[in-house]
């Protein structure tokens, strides 16, 4: 059997997700409405980031970028004694969620303190186990509370590590898009991935990856992630081993197609749940005036002066990125090169960090430059990373790097970058990128 024959027989995964995202939607309820990192470069990378994180993370990964906080823990290794259920029964209604104590009207959410919500993971499995084909479960710990909840399945082809989390994406217009957003070829590989709408506006994606993306024999990581208009995330994870890291290969895919994995985020039951998740915390109010932010690059500016400042000769095969970060791929007929660059301001207070150490100059005008080699950081055999990290007095900061490969986890294509570190360093320094508009 063909790595995906059983679940997409005619090759027609897009068709098959598409035709799910409108018929769910025509029945949905519409109640409810190394050093560069450390270094400071998690602003100008947060999206690209957080896109990764999603993709390739395991259930740690989420806590890390701030999305409520789901994840205290791994939620897809249940304990010795868990409890087995049979799904063979027809689906039940929605869970009724429980009234908030001193609630006078306003929805759950709204009254409870911000922190994790006490939704009673038995309710989580009960709609976890209704919403999926036939099989057997294993939980762990039904009895507690949470947001999140992990267990095994198996429909008598292998056990399966499945896991679902509910959580809130965060306060502004752009909160969680990037969780429903593929993410791009260069950083994160997978094999496929869809990403739509249904129709009351919800956002989702599937994307049929692995858990370690340097790896591809190993581990399958399928996942789907729905956001609501309302600002709320709904997260399902499916592997072909009965854990998600470490676990022996039991099958050969996840056991969900991505319809079934589509449907499952998408299904009205998880709604009442969702209604119960607090709001996200406020930051206290400081005395005194706050802060001015340091301007901050949208748009595609960056990309768009990346492009430009490349040397002639050069074939782009793919680019991406948005805001203060951008890459492109390019071949000059020897091999495919990687080339990213990263444009901040307000840097200045990482300046002793970065610039205190290895190969700097000081220029005449003041701006540091700092050149690197270093060994690749994702896995790919023989990738080496070359970068020309620059910062000015006031703290504008430019970081360009280039690698010998297309994909950092991809084994490396050339000995060397397609650029030279002169020319990575005559880049970082040219002063087209200060006109780059600023807000």
């Amino acid at each position: 059997m063909s790595q995906h024959e059983h679940h997409d027989p005619e090759g027609g995964f897009a068709d098959e997700l598409g035709s799910a995202l409108r018929s769910t939607g025509e029945s949905f309820g519409l109640d409810g409405r190394p050093e560069l990192v450390s270094g400071g470069l998690a602003r100008g990378r947060r999206r690209l980031l957080r896109r990764r994180l999603a993709v390739t993370g395991g259930a740690l990964a989420l806590a890390g970028i701030g999305i409520g906080g789901v994840y205290a823990g791994s939620v897809l290794t249940p304990g010795k004694s868990a409890e087995k259920a049979s799904v063979a029964a027809p689906r039940t209604p929605a869970p009724t969620a429980t009234p908030t104590p001193g609630s006078t009207g306003e929805t759950a959410s709204d009254s409870l303190k911000p922190g994790m919500a006490e939704i009673p993971l038995s309710q989580i499995a009960d709609v976890l186990k209704a919403n999926t084909p036939a099989g057997q479960w294993r939980f762990d710990g039904l009895d507690g509370t949470g947001q999140a909840l992990g267990g095994v399945y198996d429909d008598g082809r292998g056990e399966a590590a499945v896991g679902i989390s509910l959580s809130r994406a965060g306060r502004g217009p752009d909160a969680g898009l990037d969780m429903v957003t593929c993410p791009e070829q260069a950083y994160v590989p997978y094999d496929r991935c869809v990403e739509g709408r249904i129709a009351d506006g919800s956002r989702v994606m599937v994307i049929e990856g692995y858990e370690y993306p340097d790896k591809r024999e190993e581990t399958k990581r399928w996942r789907a992630v729905l956001l609501t208009k309302d600002g709320f995330l709904v997260d399902a994870s499916e592997y072909n081993a009965p854990a998600e890291k470490g676990g022996t290969i039991t099958r050969e895919d996840p056991p969900f197609t991505a319809t079934q994995l589509k449907e499952l985020v998408a299904a009205e039951a998880w709604r009442p749940l969702l209604r119960q998740i607090p709001p996200l915390p406020t930051a206290p109010a400081q005395p005194g005036k706050a802060p001015e932010a340091p301007p901050r690059i949208t748009g595609n500016g960056v990309q768009n002066t990346l492009r430009a400042l490349l040397p002639k000769g050069l074939t782009v095969t793919d680019k991406g990125g948005e805001g203060e970060f951008a890459f492109v791929v390019v071949d000059d007929g020897k091999g495919e090169s990687l080339v990213q660059v990263n444009v901040q301001y307000g840097m200045g207070k990482v300046s002793g960090d970065l610039f205190g150490s290895g190969d700097v100059t000081t220029l005449p005008d003041g701006r540091k430059v700092k050149l690197t080699q270093q060994p690749g950081e994702k896995g790919g055999e023989g990738v080496v990373w070359w970068t020309a990290d620059t910062m000015t007095t006031d703290g504008f900061r430019v970081v360009v790097s280039a690698f010998n490969t297309g994909a950092q986890h991809e084994a490396a294509t050339r000995a060397e970058p397609a650029l030279t570190m002169e020319r990575l360093k005559t880049i970082a320094l040219d002063l087209k990128w200060a006109k780059i508009p600023a807000k």
